[in-house]
């Protein structure tokens, strides 16, 4: 056998044992496709808890004038993993406090009404429903028993894209999709022009940040904005909002991820959006307290006091000892850094002056 002849073998048998081998793989292949399979089919076949009544009515957003309010509203979290959650009806319920203390996670007997343009602030501590409240407006859940009311219309019998149009949420965690800033500001309102996003960011104190990037609006922001800061992802929620123009507003912590000066421009821009809209705001900051027209107090999933700021101050409850511990510090060390800058600039203004 010559050289040539263990070249040309150990070449053809090379050739022959990689697809072998490739054809081998496919079984191993197919049977992880299976196991993916079943996962996605698993998640299309689950059953959908909350869809459009047989009847359900779309509403016309010009005519929709935003009074908000909760019926003596129920609720508990799916008390395990397969989605079953407690359905218990508004009597049992009723017997059921009389007889054990209130469970975590749950809303109890909530009853309210917020006027057309009026701005509701939910104040209580960590963990007390302030969120599960604002997720009820637009059926992120289902209410258990009662009713969530706009403008007198029980939220179960309109259509689900009829919501969607009228109410817009700005929450704590932001949510991006693996799109360009032009596209995730858009999302708001899907036929605005370029122009009306770049009125829209400009609102939210984000274009300027946009021009500087190599892409500007084009640039793709990651999985969920992995690429972009948490206060620029927050700041293109608010553009998005703003952009909506929503006759009703919630807005869930939607300044946490600002600096002080990002979170003065978006409350500027908040403004004029918040006016002549129906507000729910998730209140950790002292200047939207004090800019709502009623207060919420929530505690362990009960409204445990409502009314206006120096109202509730009087009373001397929970609002009271919550506006003490948090509050009042914060409007503390703004007065004190309002001072700082007061001597600051009058240093500044006698360095100025001419000597003698």
């Amino acid at each position: 056998m010559t050289i040539g002849d263990i070249v040309a073998f150990t070449t053809l048998q090379s050739r022959l044992f990689f697809p072998l081998g490739q054809m081998l793989n496919v079984q191993v292949e197919i049977q992880v496709a299976f196991a993916l399979f079943d996962r996605i089919f698993e998640y299309l076949d689950l059953p959908i808890e909350i869809a459009d009544r047989k009847n359900a009515i779309a509403l016309d957003p010009a005519r929709v004038r935003g009074r908000v309010g909760f019926s003596h509203v129920y609720f508990r979290y799916p008390e395990d993993q397969t989605g079953s959650t407690a359905r218990v009806k508004h009597m049992e319920l009723d017997d059921a406090l009389a007889r054990q203390p209130l469970a975590p996670f749950g809303l109890m007997d909530i009853d309210f009404e917020v006027e057309p343009g009026q701005l509701a602030a939910l104040v209580g501590p960590s963990g007390s429903g302030k969120s599960t409240m604002a997720l009820l407006v637009p059926r992120i859940y289902d209410v258990d028993a009662g009713a969530v009311l706009i403008d007198g219309v029980d939220m179960r019998n309109v259509t689900l894209a009829g919501l969607g149009s009228v109410i817009g949420i700005v929450t704590q965690e932001t949510y991006l999709f693996h799109a360009s800033i032009r596209e995730n500001i858009a999302y708001g309102r899907m036929d605005a022009s370029d122009q009306e996003i770049e009125v829209a960011a400009r609102a939210a104190a984000i274009h300027d940040r946009i021009q500087e990037l190599p892409e500007g609006y084009a640039t793709m922001v990651g999985e969920r904005g992995y690429k972009l800061s948490g206060g620029e992802k927050q700041r293109i929620a608010i553009a998005r909002v703003i952009l909506k123009n929503p006759r009703i507003l919630i807005l869930d912590e939607a300044t946490s991820a600002l600096d002080t000066r990002s979170e003065r421009l978006i409350q500027t821009a908040l403004e004029p959006l918040m006016r002549d809209r129906t507000t729910l705001a998730i209140a950790h900051r002292l200047s939207t307290i004090l800019a709502a027209d009623i207060i919420l107090v929530v505690d362990r999933g009960r409204i445990v006091e409502r009314g206006a700021h120096a109202e509730l101050l009087e009373r001397g409850g929970l609002y009271e000892k919550l506006y003490r511990q948090q509050f009042a510090a914060s409007e503390g060390q703004q007065a004190h850094h309002d001072a700082g800058k007061a001597r600051s600039s009058s240093v500044e203004t006698l360095a100025q002056k001419p000597g003698p």
